[in-house]
């Protein structure tokens, strides 16, 4: 594995459980508030749903109560794949909280039309795992090696269901990169009750129904009579899959692709 794969930890197992405890009923705002004294190298990686926007505008209010300019940049991993919507949402937020959102492409690609010329067309059908590599989990790497990222404010909540139900404030992957997951004990109403109440801007899907927004191509309506833990339903309908590789193991969905390239690479040294 390459050296810039692997983080040099901030603190201990001990450590990481002892924090959990001391924040464990903790507000979102006193979570964040404490990522952000305690924590180097703190980003927040998102897509601008709901959660996200919450943390954003939450982080962007305590900013302002210190009198400092946004205290945790935002990075944006733009799948070239998202909707319309979200791509000027992120522009929106940017102006709006006037905080720096940095954004990467997939590998060598900076256009829809690019990403399937040089990877093939409608790749999240014939290879899922390698278009989630491509668009999230390998941006998601050299974004971390680029910026110096060493934690990253997460919109993940329990309610959410599935792989995230059983989340803890502060976590560390395999590769020692702290997440810190502010809003886990929020349900998606009282998200949603948050940003209308502080006039948060949002993505205008979520009017038709939608309530978690990715690509155009892997996002439907939910099921309307779906629990709050259904929330996520209207994402990769008919599969068995929640999570979209940011959240997944980094070494395995790596070895899993170079093998893959590998095997399907030509003598000269392209794909077949």
């Amino acid at each position: 594995m390459a050296d810039q794969d692997v983080l040099t930890a901030q603190y201990t197992p001990e450590q990481i459980a002892e924090f959990n405890k001391q924040l464990d009923g903790k507000t979102p705002q006193e979570v964040l508030a404490w990522a952000i004294d305690n924590i180097d190298g703190l980003y927040q990686t998102t897509a601008f749903g709901l959660t996200g926007l919450a943390a954003v505008d939450m982080v962007s209010k305590i900013s302002m109560e210190r009198e400092e300019t946004h205290l945790v940049p935002l990075i944006f991993f733009d799948t070239l794949h998202h909707f319309p919507e979200t791509v000027q949402l992120a522009k929106t937020v940017e102006e709006t909280y006037l905080v720096p959102v940095t954004i990467y492409t997939p590998p060598g690609v900076s256009t829809e039309q690019e990403f399937a010329a040089k990877y093939g067309d409608k790749l999240w059908e014939t290879d899922e795992a390698s278009y989630d590599y491509l668009v999230k989990v390998e941006p998601a790497a050299r974004s971390y090696a680029d910026l110096g990222v060493c934690a990253v404010i997460t919109g993940r909540r329990r309610s959410q269901g599935a792989d995230r139900a059983d989340l803890k404030v502060i976590e560390v992957d395999e590769r020692g990169l702290i997440k810190v997951n502010p809003l886990i004990t929020w349900s998606f109403k009282e998200v949603k009750d948050y940003i209308d109440k502080e006039n948060v801007p949002y993505n205008p899907l979520l009017d038709k129904g939608y309530r978690s927004v990715g690509d155009y191509h892997s996002t439907a309506l939910p099921d309307p009579n779906a629990a709050d833990a259904g929330e996520r339903s209207g994402r990769w309908q008919g599969k068995s899959k929640s999570e979209c590789g940011l959240h997944t193991n980094y070494f395995d969905m790596k070895k899993k692709f170079e093998e893959k390239a590998a095997a399907t690479a030509t003598p000269n040294g392209t794909e077949a």
